[in-house]
C-alpha cells in the first residue's frame, strides 16, 4: 500500500477532533471508514499512530512526526492544485509570440499592457520574425500566436484571424524634391534612392514586386533593421522610405520629415494573426488570442 492523501487528511483530522467520531461528522463520512484507513496506514508503516486516553484519541510519538510531515506534504499538494487550477482557467501560464516589426511598434504594446494588467501570472514571450519566418515557427509548434502581414508559405495547418490594418506613407527628408507632394503612386518615387528594411520584410518584398510590376528597379540605398533607424536615415537626406503612418506620426508632429500619401491599393494594409490547428490550445493562449482579435 502507499501512502494517499485522503488517509493522510482523515488522520489529521482525527487529531484535530480528538475522535473518530468527530472527524466522521465533519468529512461527512462513516466512522468505520476513517477507522480502516487509519489500520491500513498502521499496516503500511509498521507502526501504531494512535493511541486511546481519558481526552479521546492522540497520537502516538509516530502519529505525531506523521502527522508533522503530511501537513507540510498536503499544503504542497494543496498548492500543486491551486496552481493547475490557475493554468486550467487561464491565468497563469505562458504564451510565445511571434510578429513582424509593424505588429510589434504599432499595435502589440498597448494590446499587451491592457491584457498584462488583467493578467499578471501570464508570461509573455515576444520575438519578432519576418512573415515567412512566422508562418513557419507557428506551423511547427514552436510559437503560439503569430502576427504576419503577408502569408507566404503552406498555411495547412494554420487557423487565421482577422487583425489589424495600417496604410503605408511615403516619408521624405523636408528638402527633398517630392517634399511638397501630397499623394502619388509608387512608381512615381522609383527614380529616387531608398532607405529600405531589412532583406525579406513584409514591406520590402512589397515594394520589390510593385517596382517589378511597373518594369522600373528599386533603388535601396541602405538597408536598416527598424523604423527609428529609417526615420533617422531619411531625415538625414540619405533616401526615401515608406513605412506606416501611425509609427511616422509622432515624426511628423516635429516638422522633421515630409509624408506623401500612397494611391496605390496595396497600400492598404491588413494584417493577420495565426495559431497552430493541430495542437491543443492551452487557456492563457486562448485568452490572449481573444483578447488580440476583440480589441483590434
Amino acid at each position: 500500500m502507499r501512502l494517499d492523501p485522503t488517509s493522510l487528511r482523515l488522520f489529521i483530522r482525527v487529531l484535530e477532533t480528538g475522535t473518530i467520531a468527530g472527524a466522521a461528522q465533519q468529512e461527512h463520512i462513516a466512522a468505520s471508514a476513517i477507522s480502516k484507513r487509519i489500520s491500513e496506514l498502521e499496516d503500511c508503516l509498521n507502526t501504531r499512530l494512535l493511541m486511546r486516553t481519558n481526552r479521546g484519541v492522540e497520537g502516538t510519538p509516530a502519529g505525531q512526526v506523521l502527522a508533522q510531515f503530511s501537513r507540510g506534504v498536503l499544503h504542497q499538494l494543496d498548492d500543486v492544485y491551486a496552481r493547475m487550477h490557475e493554468y486550467s482557467h487561464g491565468v497563469r501560464g505562458e504564451v510565445r509570440i511571434v510578429a513582424n516589426i509593424s505588429a510589434i511598434t504599432q499595435f502589440l504594446p498597448a494590446q499587451l499592457k491592457a491584457f498584462l494588467d488583467q493578467h499578471p501570472l501570464i508570461q509573455i514571450q515576444l520575438e519578432e520574425k519576418i512573415s515567412s519566418a512566422i508562418i513557419d515557427t507557428v506551423a511547427q509548434n514552436k510559437a503560439d500566436i503569430g502576427i504576419f502581414t503577408e502569408v507566404l508559405g503552406n498555411t495547412d495547418n494554420l487557423d487565421i484571424h482577422p487583425y489589424q490594418s495600417d496604410q503605408l506613407v511615403v516619408i521624405t527628408a523636408t528638402q527633398h524634391p517630392l517634399a511638397g507632394t501630397d499623394t502619388l503612386h509608387f512608381a512615381d518615387t522609383l527614380d529616387f534612392d531608398y532607405v529600405g528594411l531589412h532583406t525579406g520584410s513584409a514591406i520590402n518584398n512589397k515594394l520589390l514586386h510593385a517596382a517589378a510590376a511597373v518594369g522600373k528597379p528599386f533603388k535601396m540605398r541602405i538597408q536598416v533593421t527598424s523604423y527609428e533607424a529609417l526615420l533617422r536615415m531619411v531625415e538625414q537626406g540619405l533616401g526615401i522610405g515608406i513605412m506606416p503612418l501611425d509609427i511616422a506620426r509622432p515624426y511628423l508632429k516635429t516638422g522633421r520629415i515630409h509624408r506623401i500619401r500612397l494611391a496605390d491599393p496595396w497600400a492598404r494594409r491588413h494584417l493577420k494573426l495565426c495559431t497552430n490547428n493541430q495542437h491543443p490550445m492551452s487557456q492563457a493562449t486562448r485568452r490572449l488570442l481573444d483578447h488580440l482579435i476583440l480589441s483590434s
